[in-house]
C-alpha cells in the first residue's frame, strides 16, 4: 500500500472513529426489527420466489433483531440472468463511469457509516469500537483503494510485438463469510466494479444485514440494472446454486474448508475460475533472539482476542522455544486476564460476544477436547465468561 492509500486508511479510521454521537443514542435505545426480506435483482427489490424468512440473532441478546429472506435456485437464475444481461454493456464502459459509481458508493458508504457499523455490531456481536474502525474502516477502505488503482491502471498494454488487452472475467458469484461481512463483500466487489464484471452476491445469512444496506447504497449509485444483484439464503440453496449455475463464470469464495470443498466441486462441470481462501490455524513463531520476548508473547495474545478471536490471521497457535515455555505461559496468562467479555454497545468495550450459539459450543467442545488430550488451561476455560451474554 502507498503513502497515498495509508493516508487515507488513517483518515478513514479517524473520521468512523468521531463519528458517534446521535446515531450511538439509536443503538443504545431503540431495538431493531426490521424486515430486510427482498432480493436486489436486475435493479429492483423484490421478494423470494418462495417468501421463505430467517430470524437474525443478535449474539449479545441472543435474541431476533431482524428477518431476511432465503432465496432458491429459482431466485439465483433470475440473479444470473440479470447480470449476464448486463455483462456486454458494463464490461465496455469506460474507466471514468466506473470511477464515479465507486466513488458515489464510497460517498455513500461514509453517509450511512454509522448505521453499517451498527448493523455490524449487532449481527455478528463485534463491540461498537471495533464496528466503527477496523469493520467498516476496511470495507470502505477497499473502495477506496480501487478509486486509487484505477487511476492509472492499464487495461492495454504493448510488450514487444505484443498487445495485451485485460478484459472483464465475465459474471462472478460471491459466497461471503461472517466475521468480517462488510471486509469480504467490498473486496470482492469493489474489484470486480473497477474491471467491469457483473456479479451475484451471496452473504452470509448469519450476517446478512450490512450486506443488505451495501445494495441499498449500490442501488442508489447510478450502477446500470444487472451489474449487482443480492441474493439472501443458506449455502446448500443459494451457494451451491451459484457455484454450478451456467451463467456464472468466476466464484469467489470465503469461508471453511469443508464449504470450500463443495463450491469447487459444484463448479468443476462448468470449468468455472474459482478462487478460495479457506480456514486456517495460523502460527506465530517467537524465537529466542526476539528483541522483546514479553512484548512478543502478550502481543499474540491480544492478537488472538482481536475481534473475539473469529479471524483467519488470528495467532492461535504461539510456539516458543521449550527452554523458555514457563516464562512465555505466565506472559500469556497475564495478558489473557485483562481481556473483558462486554456489551458491544458499551463504548469501553473490546471483547464481544462469538456469533452464535453453535460456534460458542464449537469452542466450548475444542477447550474441553484440549483438557482431555492433556493440555494445561491458564485462564478461561468451558461456561460463559462473566459479563458474557445472558
Amino acid at each position: 500500500m502507498d503513502r497515498k492509500n495509508r493516508v487515507y486508511w488513517r483518515a478513514i479510521f479517524h473520521e468512523l472513529a468521531s463519528s458517534q454521537i446521535q446515531c450511538n443514542r439509536i443503538h443504545r435505545s431503540k431495538k431493531m426489527t426490521a424486515a430486510y426480506n427482498k432480493f436486489y435483482i436486475n435493479g429492483e427489490w423484490m421478494l423470494p420466489a418462495d417468501k421463505s424468512i430467517l430470524d437474525v440473532i443478535n449474539p449479545a441478546t441472543e435474541e431476533a433483531f431482524a428477518t431476511i429472506g432465503m432465496g432458491t435456485a429459482e431466485d439465483v437464475d433470475a440473479a444470473a440472468s440479470a447480470a449476464r444481461a448486463a455483462f456486454p454493456e458494463w464490461s465496455q464502459s469506460t474507466v471514468d463511469e466506473r470511477k464515479a459509481v465507486i466513488g458515489k458508493i464510497l460517498a455513500g458508504m461514509k453517509e450511512r457509516g454509522e448505521e453499517l457499523a451498527i448493523a455490524i455490531s449487532n449481527e455478528m456481536g463485534a463491540p461498537m469500537g471495533l464496528a466503527r474502525t477496523a469493520q467498516l474502516g476496511s470495507g470502505m477502505g477497499h473502495f477506496a483503494n480501487i478509486l486509487s488503482v484505477l487511476e492509472n491502471y492499464e487495461f492495454e498494454e504493448t510488450r514487444g510485438s505484443t498487445r495485451i488487452v485485460k478484459e472483464a472475467a465475465g459474471v462472478c458469484g460471491f459466497i461471503t463469510p461472517w466475521n468480517w461481512p462488510l471486509n469480504q463483500i467490498a473486496c470482492k466487489v469493489a474489484p470486480a466494479l473497477a474491471a467491469g464484471c457483473t456479479m451475484v452476491l451471496k452473504p452470509s445469512e448469519i450476517a446478512p444485514v450490512s450486506a443488505y444496506l451495501l445494495a441499498e447504497i449500490i442501488a442508489d449509485s447510478g450502477l446500470p440494472a444487472g451489474v449487482f444483484n443480492l441474493v439472501n439464503g443458506d449455502g446448500p440453496t443459494v451457494g451451491a446454486a451459484i457455484s454450478a449455475h451456467p451463467e456464472i463464470d468466476v466464484v469467489s469464495f470465503t469461508g471453511s474448508t469443508r464449504a470450500g470443498r463443495a463450491v469447487a466441486k459444484a463448479a468443476a462441470d462448468g470449468i468455472k475460475r474459482v478462487t478460495q481462501e479457506l480456514g486456517g490455524k495460523s502460527a506465530n513463531i517467537i524465537l529466542d533472539d526476539a528483541p522483546d520476548f514479553a512484548k512478543a508473547v502478550s502481543g499474540g495474545i491480544i492478537g488472538c482476542f482481536g475481534n473475539s478471536g473469529q479471524s483467519c490471521n488470528a495467532p492461535t497457535r504461539m510456539l516458543v522455544p521449550k527452554a523458555r515455555l514457563a516464562e512465555a505461559m505466565e506472559i500469556a496468562t497475564a495478558a489473557a486476564a485483562k481481556a473483558s467479555v462486554g456489551d458491544p454497545s458499551d463504548e469501553n468495550t473490546r471483547l464481544g460476544p462469538v456469533v452464535s450459539e453453535l460456534q460458542f459450543n464449537k469452542i466450548t467442545a475444542l477447550i474441553e477436547k484440549g483438557i482431555e488430550e492433556g493440555a494445561e488451561l491458564l485462564v478461561g476455560g468451558p461456561g460463559r465468561p462473566e459479563g458474557g451474554s445472558p
